[in-house]
Parts: structure tokens; sequence; C-alpha cells
């Protein structure tokens, strides 16, 4: 069923994958939802994405993308864990209900508190009590109406009769799309080159990646390609929050600068960097880098890969929320599933759609738009249908360790083989805003390095 998947994913992205030879050893996760099958299949369509620019075979592992797809659990510093969810943060009763809100961030708590009148520094108790005397959709209503992140349990009918699911159920689980006809790398450089098809594992060397995203689908999908020898480049903001935890762990192997989008020069900086980029990665509501849309369009063989909560036309949203929002997490209380799968699915999804685009790009020209949501992973996950909830998982040989700037960092190793070889990062996550806003290679010119 798992090799056939992959297969038909890249039917769908007008791409041949070689075979995938997928191991499974019984490891599965303690939910009713075919996870493991999700885990395998999108952590086996990248794998098979990168082994087709080298021409080289592709394995996976269930038991290795089931550990993936948990890996914030497993993420260590100096033997302590991350810090992933903040004290607001949480599923609470409601008068007809359950809703959960998003507070890891500090203008989404605000939000929240201010949509239920409350002031700043109410504590849980008091968010309880303020949730308990309205409807779960009522207190949806309010916090979106703030710009914070809120979504009300659904059944799955009534999911199926929001506006946001109609959108999203026609369209393909990885949209590959050409949009300007001509075109090929920014700079020159061949899929496959350099170092790729001599060491084995490096599909990606020399292709240019500029990460627009944060937390955790699209940060997967960049690590993703930087363990496959991409030169991903991190643009934040020294104002822009971050989930502390995360932040670094989906940070390795790649680099970090900061701009200031406020600037002419920041924006000139980030006109450079797109108009020389391979493939540009966003995961922000729809419109909010208006900017990277004008300059999209009109980048000649550049690959564009949007990630939504709720596709095209929907709003704000997180794994945690859009399970609640879908009936994922149907119960009472709600049954969150056993890891972020919607993230880390939509993850490495979008890392398969970025490199099925690419080797269209190498074989057709062209520019191409790749399109992914959550919600739009959360009707797949329930097509695949439904298993024994079974908890038996051992992370044994799929940890490493690599000293950094932060300490001694504990963390997943990357799932998959190519060509019988297992990718992997050269360099530890680095800290925010430590590079300069330029790829490895001019960097290096400019420091005289390598």
């Amino acid at each position: 069923m798992t090799a056939k998947l992959i297969q038909e994913l890249g039917t769908s992205a007008g791409v041949t994958l070689p075979e995938v030879r997928v191991t499974d050893d019984g490891s599965r996760l303690p939910s009713a939802y075919r996870v493991e099958v999700a885990a395998a299949v999108s952590v086996g369509a990248a794998t098979a994405a990168a082994a087709a620019v080298l021409g080289t075979d592709a394995e996976v592992a269930v038991r290795e993308a089931l550990v993936a797809f948990r890996d914030e659990r497993y993420f260590r510093i100096d033997g302590e864990p991350g810090e992933l969810w903040a004290e607001l943060s949480g599923d609470y009763r409601t008068a007809d209900g359950w809703v959960r809100l998003h507070c890891n961030f500090g203008h989404h708590r605000d939000a929240a508190l201010r949509a239920l009148g409350l002031s700043r520094g109410s504590d849980r108790e008091a968010v309880r009590r303020a949730c308990a005397s309205r409807t779960a959709l009522e207190v949806e209503r309010r916090v979106t109406e703030r710009n914070g992140c809120a979504a009300a349990l659904r059944t799955p009918q009534e999911w199926r009769e929001d506006p946001r699911a109609r959108t999203v159920a026609g369209t393909p689980l990885v949209e590959v799309a050409r949009v300007l006809g001509d075109g090929g790398s920014p700079h020159g450089w061949p899929l496959g080159g350099g170092r790729a098809g001599r060491d084995g594992g490096r599909a990606l060397d020399g292709v240019r990646v500029l990460d627009l995203t944060r937390v955790i689908a699209g940060p997967v999908a960049t690590r993703t390609m930087a363990a496959y020898g991409a030169d991903v480049l991190k643009v934040g903001a020294p104002d822009l929050p971050e989930v502390p935890g995360l932040v670094i762990s989906t940070a390795f192997g790649k680099r970090s600068c900061h701009l200031d989008l406020r600037s002419a020069e920041g924006r000139r900086a980030l006109a450079d960097l797109v108009g020389s980029a391979d493939v540009v990665v966003r995961a922000v509501r729809p419109g909010a880098l208006g900017i990277v849309d004008e300059l999209a369009e009109r980048t000649r063989g550049l690959v564009s890969v949007d990630i939504t909560a709720y596709g095209p036309t929907g709003g704000r949203g997180f794994d945690s929320l859009v399970q609640m929002a879908t009936g994922i997490a149907g119960g009472d209380p709600p049954r969150p599933l056993p890891a972020q799968v919607l993230d880390h699915a939509t993850g490495y999804l979008a890392a398969f759609g970025a490199i099925a685009a690419l080797l269209r790009r190498r074989a057709e020209g062209g520019s191409w738009r790749v399109r992914l949501s959550l919600a739009r992973t959360a009707q797949w996950l329930d097509e695949l249908g439904r298993g024994e909830p079974v908890d038996r998982l051992e992370a044994t040989g799929s940890l490493g360790e690599m000293d950094s700037d932060f300490g001694r960092l504990t963390y997943v190793l990357p799932p998959g083989r190519i060509g019988g070889r297992r990718p992997g990062w050269t360099s530890p996550p680095p800290r925010q805003g430590a590079d300069l806003p330029v790829w490895r290679d001019n960097a290096q010119r400019a420091t005289g390095a390598g």
C-alpha cells in the first residue's frame, strides 16, 4: 500500500519516481488513524524524489518515519527538552463543546485574552471560566476576529459543510503547477550537479532554498532539503516571535539571517535573494507576504512552495487547531493525534513537491508553484482509513548528537536512504540572524573561505 501511494504521488506531480523499498517492523503510534502510513508515504515520497535526481534507489523504514514525526519530543539541549507549549495554549471546555486556543506567540495570547474580555496576565483558570460561559464557535469567532488563533472542535460532518473544507476537498494533496513557460536555475546551477552522484546523498547540492517559514511544517520541509544538500537560508527578524525549542530543532543544516522589510535596504536584500533562489518556501496565511508574491511572479525558473492551514482562501491555523476544526481530534475531551502529524506529513510532502518541481524544471524548463495545506493533509489522513491503536515505537538507532552554540544537542537523524545512504546535516542549528543575507557560495567568496 505504502509503495503504491508513493508512486501515485509521483504520477500526480508529473514525475517518475524510483521504486521505494519500504520496511515495516510493526512500529505504531497509539491512534486509530493510519499515522504509520502517512509517515512512511510522506517521508518515502521526499526520499524517492531526491533519489530520482541522482538516478538511484530509495528506502524508507516505517519506524524511522514515525520517530521523525515526533522529533520535537526527542530533541534535547544538554539533556533538557525544549519548550513546546505556552501556558495558555490548550483545549478548553465551552458551554456546548470544546475549543482550542493557540497562545505560543505573545500577540496571539494577547488577542485571545482581549477576545475573552480578560486583562493581560490572566491565568489559565481565568481563561477556563471565560470559555465555559461561551459557545465554542463564539470563542473561535471572537478570537480570530482579533487576529488570534482558535478552533472549535467540529464533527467530521460539520467540517465537510465548512466552506474551507469544500475549497480544499477538490485539490491535489500536493499541487505542482507551471506558472511561467520558460526558465531554468536563476543562478545557472544544474540540478544534480557538483558533488551529487559522487557521494550518493547530496541530491540538492548547489540548490538554493529561501526559508520564509516558522514552527513545524515549513521548517521540516526546508530542513529535509538541507539534509539532501541544499543551501537553505532562513529569513527572520529580531522582533519575529518563534517557539524556542522548535526554532533550534528545525534548523539543522541551515543558515539564518535577519531582514527588516520595513526598510528599503531590507526589501532590496529580499528581492536579491528571491531573484537568485531556486526554491522559496512560505508557510504563512494567504497574502501575509505580498512582497514575495510580487517577486516570485517575475522570477523565471523559481519554484514557489506555499503551505497554508486551510488553503489559499483560509485564515491562520496550526496543526493542533486544524485537528480540532476538521474533527480529527474528535472526542470528549478532544483526543489529539499522538504527534503533530499534519505538520510533519505536510512538511515532508512539501519537500517532495519542491524536488518534483525541480525535476520538472530540469526536464521541461519553466517556473513552478507547489501548494499544500494542513487541512488537505487532514483529509488525506482520514481517507487512509483506520487501524488498531498500538503504542509500539523505539527511537533506538534514530538519534544523533551534535555540539552547537546552544550546547550538546540530541536530535532525530533524517529518515530514509538514498542509494543506500542516509542523508544528513553538515552543520548544527545557527543562532538566529547569525549569517549575512547572501547565499553560501557568495558568503564564502566574501570571506575567502572554502
